[in-house]
């Protein structure tokens, strides 16, 4: 388990939900929300018995030993490179997609399969290096968690005309939150992609090729409507909250341990690929004032530059 940046407490939750933890120990958590959902469930619940997180590592070496006694992780390293040779994969929990390769090229020189928090890479450089390796043969997988949250089963294979998705913070960090979301719903096809911004907000407008419309909201201060989802069809509309977040993390992380056991992805690379575009495609036409982007060209132009 690699990385901890502010705001985000992923190796705390990731690494209970698979080895289990000390609530004392927990209950001192930067973030209370993690204790709140850990002390929902059974404590002898909290295990995933296939896999153990043996390694941590964080960004502020402080955090690391604290990480390590509320979810039992047995070892504390200095530098990330020295779980090479100790581990089956490595977790990245970092959620800035302008410092992925950065953090996971050891690894892929390495050849070790390399799960990287949401979002994979916000810039069309990053995004393009991912997809040299992964042509390559590199192991990586990444996906924001509400692809697996269990609410999104009432909405999926059903025909809908419009989504809306409600999320706080900002664009670069949490929109992917938003958009795979909606993805899991619509599918693969994004067609355009329009950002309307002012401060504090970013609201992106994406046409889907079956027609479908999205917007989805990003609003800094937005917390107690966040994680909304509106969908209206033709003959029904329906709204879901993705608040279930400790089985939404268990079944990602479940989807996460068997891609690393198996070398079987659970989603094609692809579609990764895209959903990444379509943030890019966003936060272009955020700087071009509101410009209408072809998602198309931006994989061309990400293409173009790995052939370059």
């Amino acid at each position: 388990m690699l990385g901890m940046l502010p705001g985000n407490g992923h190796p705390y939750s990731w690494s209970a939900i698979v080895n289990g933890y000390d609530p004392l120990k927990m209950a001192a958590c930067p973030y209370p929300m993690i204790s709140q959902y850990l002390g929902a469930q059974p404590l002898e619940s909290v295990r995933i018995p296939e896999a153990q997180v043996t390694h941590v590592w964080t960004d502020n070496p402080a955090e690391a030993p604290l990480v390590a006694a509320a979810a039992k992780i047995p070892h504390v390293v200095k530098r990330p490179e020295d779980v090479i040779g100790a581990v089956d994969g490595v977790l990245i929990a970092t959620d800035d997609g302008t410092d992925h390769v950065r953090r996971a090229q050891p690894f892929i020189e390495a050849k070790i399969p390399v799960f990287i928090d949401k979002p994979l890479a916000i810039t069309r450089k990053e995004l393009a290096q991912f997809i040299a390796w992964k042509k390559a043969g590199a192991q990586i997988l990444s996906s924001s968690g509400m692809r697996y949250a269990p609410a999104l089963n009432q909405l999926r294979g059903k025909t809908w005309r419009w989504i809306t998705s409600v999320v706080c913070k900002n664009w670069e960090r949490y929109g992917i939150h938003g958009l795979e979301a909606v993805y899991t719903i619509l599918g693969a096809g994004f067609l355009h992609v329009r950002c309307e911004s002012q401060p504090g907000s970013d609201i992106v407008y994406c046409l889907h090729r079956d027609g479908s419309q999205a917007s989805i909201a990003l609003i800094d201060d937005a917390v107690g409507s966040a994680w909304t989802i509106h969908a209206y069809g033709t003959e029904e509309e329906c709204t879901v909250r993705l608040t279930d977040t400790y089985p939404t993390f268990r079944n990602q992380l479940l989807a996460v341990i068997t891609w690393m056991q198996t070398g079987k992805s659970p989603y094609p690379f692809e579609e990764t690929i895209e959903l990444m575009a379509i943030l890019i495609a966003a936060l272009e036409s955020r700087k071009r004032g509101g410009e209408m982007m072809r998602v198309s060209s931006i994989l061309h132009e990400v293409e173009q530059e790995n052939l370059g």
